[in-house]
């Protein structure tokens, strides 16, 4: 008699295991001893707080500093430092540790954790993926000691180091800044300090990069023409949506929130806002103060995000650029979409397009259900929204004080960005279509 194997698809191991990750850290939260006062925390808060850490988002109901304390400030790290390299990563460096071996099942299920382009060589990347992640965030870590040890003291210094280095390459945005007594004011008192400011910037972009771009790039040195046409996609993307928007930044700024400031100092804040909103969650100028047209086109840059197998979320960058070559071949009635003498599957597209709907559709659905409990304006919900499905972490200040049914809302939409709506929609499927039934083909009229 044959042994019944039961084996989840990956969709559903994923989407269960980051449950998993979330319910266990919001258990931990509630508990007395995580929190300042000695008191339990609200369990709706700590769900909010363990979703956004394991998530990389960085919304908060209360100061991490002043609420969490030392021990909760080590269960919201632990949770980011997981989020951000993926649980299936955790498990496997687990593994390593135990011995074990690594099988075809785990291998399929770290492929698509880790944005893997397939099950060949993923043990290696995964690998790659642990050793990169850790030398990064001690390179980091060693730089902020620079300015956080003379700042805070050697046992605080060195603490808010490592802290800040693993949030800003994981893309959370969680920060310990509360301790210089103002509330949720991230890193606004080092708008012009060029080591935080720099320092910052460099982890989230090379978190957000992707570990297949790092994996490729380390192969290949930097014979550009050899990299896959994936990692040049990226390179390109990263540089056009690091500067440019820091351009467009400064311009609708420049009479506002940026008086006063020299111009050493507009310029580190103009980057550094125009790098955070994909999708670290840092902040040094105070968002509720920016234009409409500067939230706005922070709104844009929440929604595209960092790139596939990253820390990051958003629809992704290489999202964004299929679906703009898609539609320039459509325009001019191509069959196929060429990008860098390479010609990409339709099917892409497909999925691109899937994916680009259903974030509007789900971010369209919760702006307006928090608009009608809610008294906020548009733009500030939407913001918020964006920041949620997007696992950014900004918001303009209205977090702390949503009433509990938005802050489900934004429980599921972070849970969601992190996840992945398409991982998301394929773990709650039961069935396979598998009709051979081939229907008449019809016609509609389109525009």
């Amino acid at each position: 008699m044959s042994r019944f194997k039961f084996r989840p698809t990956v969709p559903r191991v994923l989407a269960l295991g980051y449950m998993g990750v979330i319910l266990l850290g919001s258990f931990l939260l509630c508990l007395p001893i995580s929190a300042k006062s000695g008191e339990w925390t609200p369990f709706i808060n700590a769900l909010f707080t363990s979703t956004s850490a394991t998530c990389v988002t960085g919304l908060i109901t209360y100061d991490t500093f002043l609420h969490w304390s030392v021990f909760g400030q080590i269960v919201v790290i632990l949770l980011i430092q997981v989020g951000g390299i993926g649980f299936m990563t955790v498990v496997t460096l687990f593994s390593f540790a135990l011995g074990r071996r690594i099988g075809l099942y785990e291998r399929i299920i770290l492929a698509q954790s880790a944005g893997a382009m397939g099950h060949g060589g993923v043990v290696k990347l995964v690998k790659r993926i642990i050793i990169f992640t850790f030398s990064v965030e001690l390179a980091g870590a060693l730089l902020l000691m620079i300015r956080f040890i003379p700042d805070y003291g050697a046992g605080r210094g060195i603490w808010f180091s490592v802290f800040h280095s693993i949030s800003a390459f994981c893309n959370a945005g969680f920060d310990l800044m509360g301790v210089n007594g103002t509330a949720f004011s991230s890193l606004t008192m080092y708008v012009g300090d060029p080591l935080v400011n720099l320092t910052i910037c460099a982890l989230i972009v090379i978190g957000g990069m992707g570990y297949v771009v790092w994996s490729d790039i380390w192969d290949k040195k930097f014979r550009y023409k050899k990299y896959r046409l994936h990692t040049r996609i990226v390179l390109w993307s990263t540089l056009i949506l690091v500067f440019l928007p820091a351009l467009l930044i400064f311009i609708f700024e420049r009479n506002g929130v940026l008086v006063g400031l020299g111009a050493g100092e507009s310029f580190l804040a103009c980057l550094f806002q125009s790098v955070t909103p994909r999708t670290a969650g840092f902040n040094t100028l105070p968002l509720n103060e920016l234009s409409e047209s500067t939230l706005l086109l922070m709104d844009i840059l929440m929604l595209i995000g960092g790139n596939s197998g990253s820390t990051a979320g958003g629809i992704k960058v290489t999202t964004i650029v299929v679906i703009l070559f898609g539609l320039y071949s459509s325009v001019r009635g191509q069959k196929d979409i060429v990008i860098g003498k390479r010609s990409l599957d339709l099917s892409l597209v497909k999925q691109a397009m899937s994916l680009f709907a259903i974030y509007l559709i789900f971010t369209t659905l919760s702006v307006m259900i928090i608009c009608a409990i809610e008294p906020y304006s548009l733009s500030q919900v939407l913001f918020e929204c964006c920041s949620a499905i997007c696992t950014v972490g900004l918001t303009t200040g209205i977090t702390p004080s949503l009433t509990t049914g938005s802050k489900v809302i934004l429980i599921l939409l972070m849970y969601a960005g992190r996840v992945g709506v398409l991982t998301l929609a394929g773990a709650m499927m039961t069935k396979k279509n598998t009709s051979l039934t081939s229907r008449p083909h019809e016609k509609i009229l389109i525009g």
